[in-house]
């Protein structure tokens, strides 16, 4: 291990990088996981767990731009070299993972890490051993929360909160919706998606109708449902992931109820709700945080991305595969700009003034404070199996409340 490297940052990540000494950005040693020849990265995703279904897309997106880069000839030189480890989205076994890419294999830096429980488990042990931590993929409040005020933490998923608040602002005054309910996942992500809920609602000088809990795991929402419908809601909003918003959606369609509109926070909202639900999500609206295209207004750059993603992996892209080949894309583009003298310290200063756009981005973003901004996002419906807009791009902390 490199000692040096680990230790010279221990006292001053709680500092922003602006304060940090100037020493701190000199040192001749080599960082950890850089060579003359290669550039050493890790990540950990749920490769047996819950959500391991989901991965192959999203391990394909950071791995096509990692070879790409590699096929024309690195970066700066060095090729990209990518250790994947399962966390199996269990908080013990995520440690276990980063432990081995810290002490074994002596990363650079961690590239999108997944999972809200596995990072908020990891990520401070991760930036306190003075490792990168860019885009993990889970609550980024949390995350931020658990590993402190650190300027070598960049998070890109956007919150919760603030996401759901202005999808809630833009139903009540778009589809004059007067009474709102929410169906939540008891724990942290619920009291997220709940907190936005009420922020939109007090702006308007209202309260919820109605809410009902339910557990991780749970398949069977009749009774949360029954309860909106009792409450005589006419907009439900769902703390709710893929298969959940699916089965309220389904729930909904089957009572017949017509009058009531059903609006799922951001990780309801992506494509494989559509493949999963088909019919039974027809007319599901969404808080969007990247842009999903339909095949008929692909563009050249799209079409072509597509058909080499299919070339690589003898399988079909989803929007989440562009999102994190988006995200490597970004990452790759600092390093780049960084030079041959690559660091941490003049990698997390580069990515602090970076600015991006990338296919699955609505518009140009950066980061304020190292959290992705502005917070761009879209009200989608699904219409004849597709999202569609429904809002204009949204800035959250722009709109009116």
């Amino acid at each position: 291990m490199n000692i040096r490297r680990r230790t010279v940052l221990s006292g001053a990540l709680s500092s922003t990088l602006a304060g940090l000494a100037p020493a701190l950005f000199t040192g001749s040693a080599r960082a950890a996981g850089v060579s003359d020849k290669e550039l050493l990265l890790g990540t950990h995703l749920d490769l047996s767990g819950p959500v391991a279904v989901a991965i192959p897309p999203v391990r394909n997106g950071l791995e096509m731009r990692i070879a790409e880069a590699n096929e024309a000839g690195g970066i700066q030189g060095r090729k990209i070299r990518l250790v994947v480890e399962d966390n199996a989205s269990q908080p013990a076994q995520a440690v276990r993972a980063v432990d081995k890419l810290l002490k074994k294999d002596e990363v650079f830096a961690m590239l999108c890490p997944f999972g809200s429980g596995a990072n908020v488990a990891t990520a401070k042990r991760v930036l306190d051993a003075g490792v990168l931590v860019f885009a993990p993929y889970g609550a980024s409040a949390l995350i931020r929360q658990a590993a402190g005020d650190n300027p070598l933490l960049f998070t890109t998923n956007l919150d919760y909160d603030t996401t759901t608040a202005a999808g809630v602002r833009w139903a009540i005054a778009q589809l004059g919706s007067k009474k709102v309910g929410l169906i939540y996942q008891e724990g942290s992500f619920g009291e997220l998606v709940g907190k936005g809920v009420k922020a939109a609602l007090s702006g308007r000088n209202m309260t919820l109708a109605a809410e009902a809990s339910y557990k991780v795991g749970d398949i069977d929402f009749s009774s949360q449902v029954a309860r909106m419908k009792a409450a005589g809601v006419d907009l439900v909003v769902g703390a709710t992931t893929t298969r959940e918003t699916v089965a309220v959606s389904a729930e909904i369609k089957k009572l017949a109820w017509t009058e009531a509109k059903f609006l799922t926070a951001s990780p309801g909202r992506a494509g494989i709700t559509i493949d999963v639900g088909k019919a039974s999500v027809e007319g599901l609206y969404g808080v969007g945080s990247w842009k999903i295209t339909p095949p008929d207004q692909w563009s050249a750059k799209d079409k072509a991305w597509v058909e080499s993603y299919r070339r690589r992996f003898n399988a079909e892209p989803n929007d989440t595969s562009m999102l994190f080949y988006d995200y490597a894309d970004w990452f790759l583009q600092e390093v780049n700009n960084v030079g041959r003298d690559l660091t941490v310290e003049k990698l997390a200063q580069a990515l602090a003034k970076s600015k991006f756009k990338g296919m699955a981005s609505y518009d140009t973003q950066h980061f304020e404070h190292n959290h992705i901004a502005p917070e761009w996002i879209r009200v989608e419906q699904v219409a004849n199996g597709q999202w569609v807009g429904r809002s204009e791009v949204i800035d959250p902390a722009r709109q009116a409340t």
